[in-house]
């Protein structure tokens, strides 16, 4: 097993309760997979950029203008996702994500009463899942996390801080 990642994202600090004894048990962050869209938008704006040099000179300044709005958009999607971290603390898991305005959804541990972890074909050959958490409360700002590495290996980790917490009772070994 990985040791726990350090809180070391400044971000992620400044949202723990360090006077209650809240310490960071894995910090996720999306993997590569997710990223794949926005550099195949990437590879479209450096593609339409080489174009500008074979199309005629009228129509060269719109393909640039257009391989730069489509470089843009692959920024921000880059942005976007590298931006999104999933937390796991022994006292709760929290999700900060956005670009320029930023947005946090935490949850105690004790109000997580189930997670599902989702693994599509692609997910389950390139390593990655999605969790869907499910808890008391109708409507919750941290109900899906999407493109997790290790999906199975992170949902033991919440279980075991979960187990060790002392929410779910005791172990019963017959």
């Amino acid at each position: 097993m990985r040791r726990p990642q350090p809180a070391t994202d400044r971000d992620i600090r400044k949202h723990l309760l360090r006077d209650e004894g809240e310490v960071v048990v894995d910090v996720v962050h999306h993997h590569w997979a997710a990223y794949t869209v926005p550099v195949l938008e990437g590879l479209g704006a450096f593609l339409l950029l080489l174009a500008t040099a074979v199309v005629p000179v009228q129509l060269s300044t719109a393909v640039f203008v257009i391989a730069l709005v489509v470089a843009a958009v692959a920024a921000w999607g880059f942005a976007r996702e590298r931006r999104d971290r999933f937390v796991v603390t022994n006292m709760r898991v929290f999700r900060i994500h956005g670009v320029l305005a930023q947005h946090l959804a935490t949850m105690p541990l004790s109000r997580i009463l189930d997670i599902t972890v989702n693994k599509p074909l692609h997910g389950r050959v390139l390593g990655f899942g999605h969790f869907v958490f499910e808890s008391a409360a109708q409507e919750q700002g941290l109900r899906e996390i999407r493109y997790v590495g290790r999906p199975d290996d992170r949902d033991l980790a919440i279980q075991r801080v979960v187990q060790r917490s002392g929410l779910r009772g005791p172990r019963v070994i017959n």
